[in-house]
């Protein structure tokens, strides 16, 4: 992994988080907060980790992606425009009258491999798909990500078991940690803790790392498979609506949606992020 590449995806993850915020101004709806602790696993996901694209998406071997936590369904939506699977102009019709743009995952939707949003499902599809591979001889894996207040769903242990049960070291389980869902702190509303523990107890190999670095996203899934014959978890401990501060760590920010006033400081926010981001890598 080249320096080059982590600076890259840096200046794009400030891009990604300023058509979040524009596409969810536009609809007048969406999921602020946990779209935008997303974007950094996203962003390193299908621009560097994942063999995916819209080019090889019919392609039995790709990789493939299931975003369990479909309620921040606009960063995998801006991501995957980035990545070609549609126009971009087209995320303005979100949440519109007829629009397939809608506020869960579809596969109305060029790129999204499963319809999710109901939470807890996720994994256990993922789970499916990871044992097909491995019983069709194929070469893929499949990554999912999850929200930390949906492992209060009782399903993702039951997936667990059998992610461990059939040795699925192709499953990436992603677990979202911002710490907080939509009623408050994760720990207050059901007290789950010791993710780290839960998991490996589960039968994962388990890695913890800043879900918001480039560099560190980047390293840790370089690392895949983390142990053969484990499923990989990756607790990626992030900031709920990071990069503007006035959203981060704001449980009220969960699905609002920013006014004028707010949506503009939060593009003169980012627009300084992206300077200093320049100015820091020889290109301000």
């Amino acid at each position: 992994m080249s320096k080059t590449i982590s600076e890259e995806l840096e200046r794009k993850s400030i891009q990604y988080r300023r058509e979040v915020l524009t596409i969810i101004k536009n609809a007048n709806s969406g999921h602020t907060g946990g779209s935008l602790s997303a974007v950094d696993i996203l962003n390193v996901l299908y621009n560097y980790t994942m063999n995916v694209s819209p080019a090889n998406f019919q392609d039995a071997n790709r990789d493939r992606y299931v975003q369990s936590k479909g309620h921040s369904v606009e960063a995998l939506y801006v991501v995957l425009a980035d990545k070609g699977f549609y126009p971009t102009a087209v995320l303005h019709t979100l949440n519109q009258y007829q629009s397939h743009f809608i506020g869960h995952p579809t596969r109305k939707v060029n790129g999204v491999e499963q319809n999710t949003g109901a939470l807890g499902h996720g994994l256990s599809l993922s789970v499916g798909m990871a044992l097909a591979a491995k019983l069709d001889g194929r070469s893929y894996r499949v990554f999912t990500l999850l929200g930390d207040g949906e492992l209060e769903e009782g399903s993702n242990w039951e997936a667990s078991m059998s992610a461990a049960h059939y040795d699925l070291d192709n499953l990436v389980v992603i677990v979202d940690y911002n710490g907080l869902q939509i009623t408050g702190p994760i720990e207050t509303v059901t007290g789950i803790t010791n993710l780290r523990q839960k998991f490996t107890a589960f039968g994962y190999a388990v890695r913890e790392v800043n879900g918001n670095s480039i560099p560190e996203l980047l390293a840790i899934f370089d690392q895949l498979p983390f142990e053969p014959g484990k499923p990989n978890l990756v607790l990626a401990h992030t900031t709920k609506g990071k990069g503007v501060s006035f959203i981060e760590n704001q449980v009220h920010w969960h699905h609002h949606v920013p006014t004028d006033t707010e949506f503009a400081t939060a593009m003169l926010e980012l627009d300084a992020a992206e300077r200093t981001w320049g100015a820091n890598n020889g290109n301000g």
